[in-house]
């Protein structure tokens, strides 16, 4: 792999980690009640991606300069994909908004349409029995292949 493999890799990643805060964001406030607890979580998974709390700012006053943009890898796929069912089931309440986007998501993330349904049911219950990302991944590749 030469440097500019190695750079394009570098920005394709940090343009899919600014794409899933975007993402995320738009999960919590389709609610209309983006809450402590959400916030909470988006700065964590931030972190995670290394994006600064003023590139989280900068991401949630604009928006429109995010263009969605999909990893890659299925396995980043779908460790964005169960962030984005988390942050929809954060708060305990999921309202008929949340679900209609979180399914849209799904299939922008290429995931079968008549299978995202279960894919999410699944994600949540591996949520609320402390699966992380990797569990989750390693439990669900049946479904996703």
């Amino acid at each position: 792999m030469n440097f500019s493999d190695i750079l394009s890799r570098f920005k394709q990643g940090k343009g899919t980690a600014r794409s899933h805060m975007k993402n995320l964001i738009e999960m919590a406030a389709v609610d209309g009640n983006f809450d402590l607890i959400e916030n909470d979580l988006l700065r964590k998974i931030a972190k995670r991606n290394n994006i600064s709390d003023s590139h989280l700012k900068e991401i949630h006053k604009n928006p429109h300069k995010v263009e969605f943009e999909l990893p890659a890898d299925k396995r980043e796929k779908f460790f964005q994909f169960y962030d984005l069912v988390h942050m929809m089931s954060i708060d305990k309440t999921i309202h008929e908004e949340e679900m209609k986007l979180c399914n849209l998501f799904a299939i922008k993330f290429g995931y079968p349409r008549e299978r995202s349904g279960e894919m999410i049911r699944s994600i949540q219950l591996n949520i609320e029995n402390e699966q992380g990302h990797d569990e989750t991944f390693k439990r669900m590749e049946w479904l996703l292949n």
